[in-house]
């Protein structure tokens, strides 16, 4: 399954909002150095109750939208 991300880094706290189908998560971490990539799926793997290699970035790396892919059979 995968879903659509929209990622707000350096917020004041650590945040995850549904809106319209796209996936709001406010994250503490800054975007540099991959920090931010690295606590979105922690947060994410925490919403959903699954362990965090279940996650992965598969487009928007470098980039605020972001498509995330929940691999169910991991």
């Amino acid at each position: 399954m995968t879903f659509n991300v929209r990622v707000i880094p350096k917020a004041s706290r650590n945040l995850v909002k549904v809106e319209g189908g796209l996936l709001k998560v406010y994250l503490t971490k800054p975007a540099s150095g991959g920090l931010a990539n690295e606590q979105l799926l922690k947060l994410l793997a925490e919403h959903f109750k699954v362990k965090k290699y279940c996650l992965k970035i598969i487009q928007g790396q470098k980039n605020k939208n972001k498509v995330v892919e929940l691999i169910e059979n991991a």
